[in-house]
């Protein structure tokens, strides 16, 4: 449920990456044809984070709760500190996590380029 109507701001930006691939960036090129593919770019993370986001920030919260901190900021300084020295399996696992819902937004294909 959401307290806006039709369009969604999904539905919103995907309409517009659709202008720009469908309309501006087939019938343009050089230097306004790559301006429009970065914004197309642009605005797939952009749906991608509407999509996944809650979820994301749910299971980061949950992730970081696991190790004690409550932040990326915490956690950074609970590993400079070493406090996390003898969880190092556990802090890897979540940063790895954590990296992976990153580029799920920032690229997808980032994560099937590499192994693992």
């Amino acid at each position: 449920m959401t307290a806006h109507d039709v369009p969604t701001a999904g539905e919103l930006v995907e309409a517009v990456r659709e202008y720009l691939e469908r309309d501006v960036m087939t019938q343009t090129e050089g230097r306004l044809q790559f301006h429009a593919r970065v914004a197309v770019n642009v605005l797939k993370m952009v749906e991608r984070e509407i999509e996944l986001g809650a979820a994301q920030a749910s299971a980061h919260e949950a992730r970081l709760t696991t190790l004690g901190v409550s932040s990326e900021k915490e956690l950074s300084a609970a590993i400079s500190s070493g406090a996390l020295d003898d969880r190092l399996d556990e802090v890897v696992a979540v940063v790895r996590a954590t990296v992976r819902d990153k580029l799920a937004v920032a690229n997808p294909r980032y994560l099937t380029d590499v192994a693992g």
